[in-house]
């Protein structure tokens, strides 16, 4: 007979923060964090976005952005100039010392997720991705009940 096991949430939620801590760390020891990596990236991804379209691509608050923004342009990872077209609104780029953080994360990032997946078949990390979207699915019903999924 197997032991009780608790709420999958509770299990998921303990994994999620795991996760993220390794996650933090590999970032931190090639100097990066996870708000910078992800500006990074949307900036690659999407150059010489604004700053409203570079919030939507990496989802977080305009005010959150800015705080961001100002850490990075400090540090010289990236750049603020207006829009030619209309003054109100900031065009955000990379520096060189931007590109050169952004492979230096994207190393580290890649080592992570190779070491995620170590020992998973990837038919497993396919399911799983499937998984997932349906525990999101299940969460963000607006009944508050979860959708059933057809297989």
């Amino acid at each position: 007979m197997r032991p009780p096991r608790g709420p999958i949430g509770v299990e998921l939620a303990g994994v999620a923060k795991a996760v993220s801590r390794a996650f933090d760390a590999a970032l931190a020891a090639v100097g990066g964090t996870p708000p910078t990596w992800l500006i990074l990236l949307a900036l690659k991804t999407h150059p010489a976005a604004n700053q409203r379209e570079l919030a939507a691509v990496v989802g977080i608050q305009g005010a959150t952005l800015t705080h961001h923004l100002d850490g990075m342009e400090a540090d010289g990872l990236v750049a603020r100039r207006r829009d030619p077209t209309n003054r109100r609104v900031h065009v955000v780029s990379l520096t060189e010392a931007g590109e050169a953080a952004f492979h230096r994360m994207r190393v580290a990032a890649t080592a992570f997720d190779r070491q995620l997946r170590g020992g998973i078949p990837e038919e497993d990390i396919d399911r799983l991705r499937t998984v997932l979207a349906t525990l999101a699915r299940n969460v963000a019903s607006p009944s508050g009940t979860p959708e059933k999924t057809v297989h």
